[in-house]
């Protein structure tokens, strides 16, 4: 059975479950649960014969053996049981509930699950199979599971700009579904590399690490690595069911890709000042951060800048208020072109990301040392908004889209890059030149502005003017916020 087709004969029976108020994402963590005790089950046996460390009277041969409200019975003591194990299968089942409560259905799902030797299948089916039904969630616009999911055509021409290499470490402090991390494997990992045993290893148990503080979204994470031969059975979860924002863990990274979550305000407020408090918010005390502010992709700015190695390379998704914002914002943007080398700037078009009203960039960035020199040059910045036009169903954006700014970064040496019309350089003398250095630049004349005949389809004119309606909303529920305390 190919890929496709088990995707689909999986996802066919969520539409049975639909009818019982079973969601695309408690289905899709039902199928987290029933898979991994079915893998589990297939390694603890030949050849395998590993140690899953699930205790007798929990595993999948004796869920399987039961039908109807004995197998209800037997699954809830399961996750349950399961819940409280170490390393991966703790993880895996933190906090798990059982979501099915016709337990006939679960019949079906666990004979479904039955039927296939998921062990057999080659990493890239299974992998495939769990990224489609993440993908399929993530469509599903009232799961809200959209916000996770980082376009994957993004996500490739970050990797293949940023292009890791073997051996080193790579972090992703807000990782959702971890779809920064499979970018990055496949990239290590393409059909024609040559990785030899110990990098594999490395690739497999040490490459990375994340931050995931939802508890389902967390789950899905593991497992989707897990399926990708990322992580060990037996082993310790590489995401952290921790807020990466509450401390400085002293660990550091070569590389760092993210999207950290969108949404201007968080409940907490970051201080880098002993005895400073916000009396509306929980604060957290951060010395190595530059700015105290309540703005999250700020403070997860800060945060990446504290967690990169020296010659670390970042890639970063961040909203437009992160490039004009002033105060806080200000002072960490002109603080950030002079202690890193920011080199290049994508403004993204809209109408790709599943939030609306969301107006994005990727800031590519190296962290340099603390001798007190100004290391950005200059930066590049490429125009792929103005006159671009996509939708999440009718033009969704294609790595095809992303190909000529991967040409004009020059991956293979940045240093020789030429402008273009979409793509121009920045001297560090004009960008801390500009009102509140703001890197918020566009050049291009926006031609729908004075010709009517060259308008966008209705149905893209209709998602960009919602999209502008949302990003307005937003900024006057900040203003409200802002007036209230």
């Amino acid at each position: 059975m190919n890929t496709s087709s088990l995707v689909q004969k999986v996802w066919n029976f969520c539409h049975t479950l639909r009818d019982d108020g079973v969601g695309y994402g408690d289905y899709l963590e039902q199928l987290t649960y029933l898979l991994f005790l079915k893998m589990a089950h297939e390694y603890a046996q030949e050849p395998y014969n590993r140690d899953t460390h699930i205790p007798a009277g929990y595993d999948w041969a004796t869920l399987r053996s039961k039908t109807g409200e004995p197998l209800e019975a037997h699954y809830l003591a399961t996750l349950h049981k399961l819940g409280n194990g170490p390393g991966m299968l703790g993880a895996i089942f933190f906090k798990a509930q059982n979501k099915i409560q016709d337990p006939a259905k679960l019949s079906r799902l666990v004979q479904m699950i039955d039927a296939e030797s998921w062990v057999g299948m080659d990493a890239d089916t299974k992998g495939d199979l769990y990224e489609g039904l993440l993908q399929k969630n993530a469509e599903d616009t009232k799961s809200g599971a959209g916000q996770y999911f980082t376009p994957r055509a993004l996500i490739q021409a970050m990797v293949e700009c940023v292009q890791p290499e073997p051996m080193k470490t790579i972090a992703d402090p807000a990782c959702g579904t971890g779809g920064f991390f499979l970018g990055a494997y496949h990239w290590l990992n393409h059909s024609g590399s040559k990785l030899d045993k110990r990098q594999k290893e490395f690739l497999r148990d040490q490459t990375f690490y994340g931050n995931e503080i939802v508890p389902n979204t967390r789950r899905m994470c593991l497992m989707n690595l897990f399926l990708h031969n990322i992580g060990q059975l037996d082993g310790e979860p590489s995401v952290d069911r921790a807020d990466a924002l509450i401390a400085d863990s002293g660990k550091r990274f070569d590389y760092v890709l993210a999207n950290p979550p969108f949404g201007k305000k968080s409940s907490m407020t970051i201080t880098n000042e002993e005895g400073e408090e916000d009396k509306d918010a929980l604060t957290y005390e951060r010395q190595d951060f530059w700015e105290t502010t309540s703005n999250k992709q700020l403070n997860f700015l800060q945060h990446i800048v504290t967690i990169l190695k020296q010659d670390g390379k970042a890639a970063v998704v961040l909203p437009d208020n992160v490039l004009f914002e002033g105060g806080a914002g200000e002072k960490i943007r002109r603080k950030l072109l002079e202690t890193c080398d920011v080199h290049t700037l994508l403004r993204l078009p809209t109408g790709i990301f599943y939030a609306q009203g969301v107006k994005a960039n990727v800031l590519f960035f190296d962290a340099k040392p603390k001798d007190g020199q100004v290391h950005t040059k200059g930066t590049w910045i490429y125009d792929l908004r103005t006159n671009k036009h996509f939708t999440l169903k009718t033009k969704t954006l294609k790595l095809d889209d992303l190909r000529d700014f991967i040409t004009c970064y020059h991956p293979d040496n940045r240093h020789q890059r030429q402008e273009t019309e979409r793509f121009k350089y920045f001297s560090y003398d004009e960008l801390i030149a500009r009102d509140k250095a703001s890197l918020d630049i566009f050049w291009l004349k926006d031609d729908s502005l004075d010709n009517l005949d060259d308008l966008p389809p209705p149905d893209v004119l209709q998602q960009e003017i919602i999209e502008h309606l949302e990003a307005a909303l937003a900024a006057f529920r900040d203003v409200a916020v802002g007036l209230q305390r």
